[in-house]
């Protein structure tokens, strides 16, 4: 890996604490990769061999079951996955692709839990990554169970606009397909979606998105720190 590629993951949260000779260690045997669009990464039921870190781009998380696929979530820069599978010597659980050109840092899973052993610093930084990871899918689970599709999109929707600045107008960054994926849904079922929430201010064209009413848009979708804030 190039010296000028290390800034870009010694500043992250999982490997900030830990010591200069840990980190050296950990990524002595890293390396670097562009990737073009739709380029899998990662398979499903294989071993974990690298801790992959988004430095640009994007990476579509994914499963597959009985002929059936679905997108788990969109990672885009300064994201890791599959960090649990990495610790635990373990199958991956999803497959992983990019949606567009894409730098990925891949260090190996055996030396991240050789330093894992040694340096509590960042053995406390992974139990930290691990236990937001976490409580992140309880949260989805919850959206999921009790929320109907048409509350779904519109905390989708809320969150995005605070993501994008806090505008009334802003552009979709995902595919519509890909977003019914997240948000457990059909695309027709998205498309009805979008419709019932016309008269409540959403406007969805294309990729364009427009808030008209932002107080009936929040008052609908109800959210809450417990389903919505990432960092609660």
């Amino acid at each position: 890996m190039r010296d000028s590629d290390i800034p870009a993951i010694r500043t992250l949260e999982l490997f900030r604490e830990m010591s200069d000779e840990s980190f050296a260690e950990l990524v002595r045997g890293a390396y670097v990769q562009n990737f073009p669009p739709n380029m899998e990464l990662i398979v499903e039921g294989d071993p974990c061999d690298f801790l992959h870190i988004v430095v640009d781009g994007s990476v579509e998380l994914f499963a597959n079951w009985n002929e059936r696929e679905t997108a788990m979530t969109i990672l885009r820069e300064g994201a890791t996955f599959i960090l649990a599978a990495a610790i635990r010597d373990a199958p991956n659980l999803m497959s992983a692709r990019t949606l567009e050109r894409s730098r990925i840092i891949m260090v190996p899973a055996e030396d991240v839990r050789a330093v894992f052993q040694k340096d509590h610093d960042f053995a406390r930084a992974i139990v930290q990554e691990l236990a937001y990871c976490y409580r992140g899918v309880i949260k989805g689970v919850k959206g999921l169970k009790l929320r109907t599709s048409i509350e779904r999109l519109a905390n989708y929707i809320l969150k995005l606009q605070k993501k994008m600045g806090g505008g009334n107008k802003f552009e979709l960054p995902i595919e519509k397909r890909r977003l019914a994926s997240v948000l457990g849904m059909t695309p027709e079922n998205l498309s009805r979606a979008i419709k019932a929430l016309r008269p409540y201010g959403l406007i969805i064209d294309g990729q364009s998105i427009e808030i008209t009413k932002p107080d009936d848009l929040k008052k609908l979708a109800k959210p809450t720190p417990l389903i919505d804030d990432p960092r609660s």
